[in-house]
């Protein structure tokens, strides 16, 4: 298939366009590079273009003759969306609506949506499933709900096929340590644990020791992101103009933030500056996914759902580059 991965020069979206190209198919990267980094993607398969010019996203669309969209570009910070729900909105929403009028004008119409387990409330059962209440508690969750909502009105009218992939934890890097995360402000638990391992920081916060779990710490559920590309693989493959579908995405187990610490310094084979500090705002306690409905009706099935193998590739590629990409443009 010829692919248009948005925001395919990011962290999950180029590891999803170098799984694409290894597994037969044509994907290219359209991305702004605010936030992702042109290395990670290889040559030939970048075009740096804004998702809220909606003319230039459908002249590429048209000229790669694109047979579906992948569209990962988006802002996703929670701290960051509490402090600027503006921007969120804006890239966030805005952006969605200006990749579907996109498709409409080239005729484009099926779409994989990277959501994520923020559009679910803090106070439901776990594991999660889809079907749970949705009730976002930051911005960073309301608008990605927001774009499931208008993915899902501007299917059912212009028949478009949609399936929305709502992320845990993405986490780990290519397994030859060549690619991983490396973001503008960093907010997640391992690359922040590693970079400290590495001197890229001077220690890491445990954010909250007094949360009703097993060692008072938070747990998340972590998923591979070579285990996302996978999934995202299955989901284009297998969609159709007039399907809409939902799935969680992650391991169905959970892991807490001193367990992550533990396991990084384990692979490290030494000590990690730490810190304990103050609940973050919009942490919950306990986030963690029920995989099933992906795994029985796309046949996913995650080969790294471990915490220490995913931390051991995780370490492959901070080890092997400590500052990461290097310098944004």
């Amino acid at each position: 298939m010829r692919l248009l991965l948005t925001g395919g020069a990011g962290y999950v979206g180029s590891a999803c366009l170098r799984w694409l190209l290894q597994n037969g198919h044509d994907p290219i990267a359209y991305d702004d590079l605010c936030e992702g980094n042109a290395q990670a993607v290889p040559h030939g398969r970048l075009v740096e273009g804004d998702i809220l010019d909606t003319d230039r996203l459908a002249e590429t669309l048209r000229t790669h003759r694109a047979d579906a969209v992948l569209h990962f570009a988006a802002m996703a910070s929670v701290p960051e969306s509490i402090a600027a729900p503006e921007l969120y909105w804006r890239v966030n929403v805005v952006g969605t609506k200006s990749v579907l009028d996109a498709m409409r004008q080239a005729d484009v119409r099926r779409i994989v949506f990277s959501s994520t387990a923020a559009v679910y409330g803090f106070h439901t059962e776990m594991p999660l499933r889809e079907g749970a209440a949705k009730l976002p508690e930051t911005p960073y969750g309301t608008t990605k709900l927001a774009c499931e909502w208008i993915i899902a009105e501007y299917a059912r009218a212009y028949n478009m096929g949609y399936t929305a992939l709502r992320y845990f934890n993405a986490s780990g890097a290519d397994l030859d340590g060549q690619h991983g995360e490396d973001r503008r402000v960093e907010a997640h638990l391992i690359p922040l644990v590693l970079q400290a391992a590495v001197g890229r920081r001077p220690s890491i916060k445990v954010c909250g020791t007094d949360y009703p779990t097993r060692d008072g710490t938070c747990v998340r559920d972590y998923v591979h992101v070579l285990d996302l590309a996978q999934a995202h693989q299955r989901a284009v493959e297998t969609l159709e103009p007039g399907v809409a579908r939902v799935y969680n995405i992650g391991s169905g187990d959970g892991t807490t933030v001193l367990e992550v610490l533990r396991a990084c310094e384990e692979v490290v084979g030494r000590p990690i500056p730490h810190e304990m500090a103050e609940r973050r705002p919009g942490d919950p306690a306990v986030l963690v996914a029920s995989p099933q409905r992906l795994v029985d009706e796309l046949g996913w099935s995650p080969r790294y759902s471990e915490i220490r193998s995913i931390v051991e590739t995780a370490w492959r590629w901070h080890h092997a580059h400590p500052h990461g990409y290097g310098a944004r443009p």
